[in-house]
């Protein structure tokens, strides 16, 4: 299963402009973000609440935003 991070791309440069600034906010490389997003690293359950506050995803979307298999 691939999964398709788009909603997510867009949310980072939405918020932060590029993946940089996002992951300085985050206090880890550009290279360890890239890697998430492109599917190369897996996403832990940490990951996942610390990018979501960073990024101001709800709960609720969640699954919209790191779940969503590429068709």
């Amino acid at each position: 299963m691939e999964l398709m991070h788009s909603k997510l791309r867009g949310r980072i440069v939405e918020k932060f402009g590029t993946y940089r600034a996002f992951a300085k906010e985050l206090g880890v490389s550009e290279q360890i973000v890239i890697s998430k997003l492109n599917g190369r690293s897996g996403f832990s359950d940490k990951n996942i609440i610390q990018w979501s506050n960073a990024l101001d995803i709800r709960e609720d979307e969640v699954g919209a935003f790191y779940f969503t298999q590429k068709l």
